[in-house]
């Protein structure tokens, strides 16, 4: 085929992505580190001043000028990169008081720190699945794209090589059933989350684990969009439902409720110490820079310690949520921080965002295939701590107008009829 033909296929594919709505657009904005949520637009049509409801920064820790002065004073300290991997030259003090704050932030012996979250998710699970022949990984059907990564790159077909059997979202009876239908003798996992960001449901992570123990399957918990904003010292929805002690592995980000960057893992001694000897993800990666290390160890400390932030959160969360039942605007009910405004196709809620940014100043991400299934188009809003009520009028104000307007796909039906 050759280069020209793979470009051919690239133009013929991303074609065919924005004949479908649903092309991605970078949208350049500059995180106002002193006025967030407001954040500043560089180029484009209508306000240069935006207010953004889509951040997953959800406290707005990443902007908190104690995580800022830390992450500035250890870059005067120890510079701007790690110099290497953590067994070259990229382990520092900070690298172990921050593994030792998550691991006691979950209750578990242990933590190892990743470059991300999407890198723990992959490297995790892709490490547990290959290191014993015959694993079963029972799958919530809508794990996170990382989470499948490495349950893909574990079940290669190979003789031996681990299987994967997904089981109906948050579904108790469909996990039983096909628990129920594996080999006792089989080593099995469960991976699933805690808050699912794009629908945001929670599972009932109790009662999965005593299904794990009746059937003798260890749990994976990815605990990403809950961590620092459930439970009594932010240790997620397992702290929150206390039932962390008996879940085996907790995943977790410092991009989100701590508001800086990272993702992790919690677990026993042993299996953090296996992670860390034998996780090709983690031993062949850079480390995270000190100065990264360090703001998130301050993060997390404060989180831990300030309870008050996740009050506000979910006080912000239910006044949105209020204003826009007054407004008859419509929005998913959630037990979660999560907010979804349902639209329901791929170009219209392309045009919503479009429309809210330039003739608004407020942008709210489009959230459409393959990130939720085709016909579950939405915008996705996560109010935080820093949402005024003003901010949050203004919102609603915009949304009541463009939701009401008739889609592009009615509009031209009705030019067809009126020509």
């Amino acid at each position: 085929m050759g280069t020209t033909g793979f470009e051919q296929h690239c133009r013929r594919t991303l074609a065919d992505i924005q004949a479908q709505g649903r092309y991605r657009r970078f949208t350049a904005l500059a995180r106002d580190g002193v006025r967030y949520p407001h954040y500043d637009r560089a180029s484009g049509s209508g306000p240069r001043d935006i207010v953004v409801w889509s951040s997953n920064d959800y406290l707005g820790m990443g902007v908190d000028p104690d995580v800022v002065e830390a992450g500035i004073a250890a870059l005067r300290d120890h510079g701007a990169g790690a110099g290497g991997t953590r067994n070259i030259a990229g382990t520092s003090p900070l690298h172990d008081a921050l593994e030792a704050e998550l691991a006691a932030l979950h209750g578990k012996e242990a933590a190892l720190l990743f470059v991300s979250g999407y890198v723990s998710n992959q490297a995790s699970l892709q490490t547990i699945l290959t290191s014993m022949p015959g694993w079963i990984c029972f799958s919530d059907e809508k794990n996170h794209a990382s989470m499948i990564a490495g349950i893909k790159g574990a079940a290669n077909g190979r003789p031996g090589a681990a299987r994967c059997v997904i089981f109906a979202h948050n579904d108790l009876a469909d996990l039983e059933a096909k628990l129920a239908a594996a080999p006792a003798d089989a080593p099995k996992m469960i991976a699933f989350e805690s808050v699912y960001s794009m629908d945001g449901d929670i599972a009932d992570i109790g009662a999965i684990c005593r299904l794990a123990k009746r059937y003798g399957a260890i749990t994976y918990l990815d605990e990403v969009h809950a961590v620092g904003l459930y439970g009594a010292t932010g240790g997620g929805v397992s702290e929150r439902d206390g039932v962390a002690g008996e879940v085996d592995l907790i995943e977790g980000t410092l991009a989100k409720g701590f508001g800086c960057h990272g993702g992790y893992v919690a677990a026993s001694a042993a299996i953090i110490d296996f992670l860390r000897s034998t996780a090709s993800g983690f031993i062949f990666t850079t480390s995270l820079p000190p100065a990264v290390v360090a703001a998130a160890l301050a993060s997390v400390r404060a989180v831990r310690a300030q309870n008050h932030r996740r009050e506000h959160l979910f006080e912000r969360v239910a006044a949105l949520r209020a204003r826009l039942d007054a407004a008859g605007v419509p929005h998913l009910p959630t037990p979660s921080h999560i907010v979804p405004i349902p639209v329901g196709d791929a170009e219209r809620v392309a045009e919503i965002s479009r429309r809210l940014l330039d003739e608004f100043g407020i942008y709210a991400t489009p959230i459409n295939y393959p990130t939720v299934p085709r016909g579950q188009e939405r915008l996705r809003l996560t109010p935080g701590p820093r949402h005024s009520d003003a901010m949050m009028d203004a919102l609603v104000a915009a949304l009541s107008e463009l939701m009401a307007e008739a889609s592009p796909a009615r509009r031209q039906r009705d030019d067809v009829e009126a020509a």
